[in-house]
């Protein structure tokens, strides 16, 4: 299929958003990806900071030194090229899914018709690919959630889920970070910490980077845990 022009749409006085096209694709995040890496390596003065997401490029700007068409202008002309995946980081991720951890997976069975250690065998067994960071501070949202186990979000918001855990809904799939309410169903709980603003890097899954989820029990989980309380940090390891 041949490549189509990305659109710019202003977003703001102070934003740009580059969109590559309207589907949830590792061939359009490529396209993304490649294009943070070009203005990585050939920065523009007055571009603030880039936010890339599953098919856009969003470029935060100073409107008192470059205007919104100057940097449309500038940005056309640079020769980004799709960013391959060959040389990303693989990552390991332990998550309890025991019922404790797990709030939602007997009801998230009940509506998919399916066991949940079918539900279990399906999400753990995925390879993921790290497409974005958003909405707020370390929600990994991830591509690669296999098609059984795609469900619409709640009609209504579920009471605030705890921090770590691992939620899926739209056809996607997230691990969270602080607690809040969420219409996405919760099926497990990671002690990893995916970001820390005393961490250097902050988010240490970078976007583009692979991704699988380790099954552990909750003793495990909950002694990863302590150790994080005390202040060791629990990372994944490399896969």
């Amino acid at each position: 299929m041949a490549e189509t022009a990305p659109r710019f749409l202003p977003a703001g006085e102070a934003a740009l958003t580059v969109e590559f096209g309207t589907t949830i694709d590792p061939l359009l995040n490529a396209r993304v990806r490649g294009l943070d890496a070009a203005l990585a390596a050939s920065p523009i003065a007055g571009v603030i900071e880039t936010v890339p997401t599953y098919r856009s490029l969003m470029i935060h700007f100073d409107p008192r030194l470059l205007s919104t068409s100057a940097l449309i202008e500038k940005v056309a002309r640079l020769p980004s090229e799709p960013l391959a995946t060959e040389s990303a980081k693989h990552w390991l991720i332990p998550v309890c899914y025991e019922t404790t951890h797990a709030e939602d997976l007997a009801e998230l069975a009940n509506a998919l018709a399916m066991t949940q250690d079918e539900i279990i065998a399906l999400h753990q067994g995925a390879d993921y690919q790290v497409y974005m960071y958003g909405f707020a501070s370390g929600y990994v949202f991830l591509g690669g959630l296999p098609a059984a186990l795609t469900i619409s979000r709640r009609a209504k918001p579920r009471p605030p889920i705890p921090r770590g855990s691992l939620l899926i809904a739209g056809g996607q799939a997230l691990i969270g970070h602080d607690p809040m309410p969420t219409g996405w169903y919760h099926i497990g709980r990671t002690p990893v910490a995916t970001f820390d603003p005393e961490r250097e890097p902050p988010c240490f899954i970078e976007v583009g980077d692979r991704l699988n989820f380790e099954a552990i029990d909750s003793t495990s989980f909950e002694a990863l845990e302590h150790a994080a309380r005390e202040g060791a940090p629990v990372a994944p390891r490399p896969a």
